[in-house]
């Protein structure tokens, strides 16, 4: 038997562990908005990653169980999604992943890539900004500091 008309690749897996690689990579991607992996992986990963996030432009209630049915269990990277790439790429109407091929693997020689998510400037701004905002805030505030000081037990050596 052929293999045509059959949709996407299977990575030498079967359907479970391929499914959780999936949802790890999207996840990952979404917490640290850069992720290094095969350059296959990466093509597969790219459009589930664009429908998720065009899932999270829209904050509501049944958004967020959609995503987080795929997502499972990451409770970070959906609040992080929601919280701040959602409203990143509100005007946005679509390609928010970029694919950066790195040359080759050198233990087996396979294709590398660099997933990445477009504009991470803005947020990197206005995580500075926040930073800024707080040091400021606690300069103005006049707030005493109290040092503690642990004695050294008998039996411990000095």
């Amino acid at each position: 038997m052929h293999r045509r008309n059959y949709k996407g690749r299977k990575f030498g897996r079967k359907s479970g562990p391929r499914k959780q690689m999936k949802r790890s990579l999207v996840s990952q991607l979404i917490l640290h908005e850069k992720v290094s992996t095969t350059l296959s992986k990466a093509k597969e990963i790219r459009p589930i990653a664009e429908k998720i996030i065009t899932k999270a432009k829209v904050d509501n209630v049944a958004s967020r169980r959609q995503v987080a049915k795929f997502l499972s269990a990451n409770d970070k990277a959906l609040e992080k999604l929601f919280i701040e790439l959602g409203p990143l790429y509100k005007e946005r109407n679509g390609g928010y992943i970029r694919i950066i091929k790195t040359g080759n693997r050198s233990g087996d020689n396979t294709e590398m890539a660099i997933l990445e998510l477009l504009d991470t400037e803005k947020l990197i701004k206005k995580e500075v900004k926040s930073d800024k905002l707080k040091a400021t805030s606690q300069k103005g505030a006049k707030t005493k500091t109290v040092k503690k000081t642990v004695k050294a037990k008998d039996g411990a050596k000095k």
